[in-house]
């Protein structure tokens, strides 16, 4: 909307974005429990509506998206920039409602940019700390993050335990890398095979 659109705020909006990029991630951490905790600017309603953010994994899904979107956006924001809003028309002249054409025209345009935002966001999420330590409260069983366990596994001189937490981040990391940019390769060659 706000690669398209002028409105009101427009530029206040888009520095905003950048905001995760700009702070200390142990600010962010404690801005996110100030915001999303018990007795939070947000989180006092959540809970009164039976919804709890801080101290379970959704406060962590909330400060890896926190922290993630810029990427996503930044790398989504100038592919979209150069759709040609002629094949949006063009598809609305033929009848296509709104939704049939961001399916149809916009979505296929943007999927590799979208798939490379989210590699990037996870590659940042996988060993993200600050952020998260402090909304996350490091629960045992319930919010407990990896960086976190490695570093109890360090203090207590349990190498192999910290080591086997590492590879499995760094495992999991790598496959999903390989995942995404499988798809975007399989996607790149059926643009060529479409368009040639």
């Amino acid at each position: 909307m706000f690669v398209r659109y002028r409105f009101p705020g427009r530029r206040l909006f888009d520095a905003m974005i950048d905001l995760p990029f700009a702070l200390p991630t142990a600010v962010a951490g404690i801005a996110l429990t100030a915001l999303y905790g018990p007795n939070g600017w947000l989180g006092q309603w959540l809970e009164a509506a039976g919804i709890k953010v801080a101290y379970t994994p959704l406060g962590i899904t909330v400060a890896l998206v926190f922290i993630g979107l810029p990427f996503v956006v930044r790398v989504v924001q100038p592919v979209l920039a150069e759709v040609e809003t002629e094949l949006e028309e063009a598809a609305a002249t033929l009848g296509a409602g709104r939704w049939q054409t961001v399916r149809r025209v916009v979505l296929p345009a943007l999927w590799p940019a979208v798939l490379a935002g989210f590699a990037l966001s996870f590659a940042r999420g996988v060993g993200e700390y600050g952020s998260v330590i402090f909304i996350a409260g490091n629960i045992p069983q319930v919010s407990e993050i990896a960086p976190l366990l490695i570093t109890i596994k360090l203090e207590e001189f349990d190498y192999t335990g910290a080591t086997a937490i590492a590879a499995a981040m760094l495992l999991l990391s790598f496959a999903l890398l390989l995942v995404i940019n499988t798809l975007q390769a399989r996607i790149a060659r059926g643009e060529r095979r479409g368009g040639g």
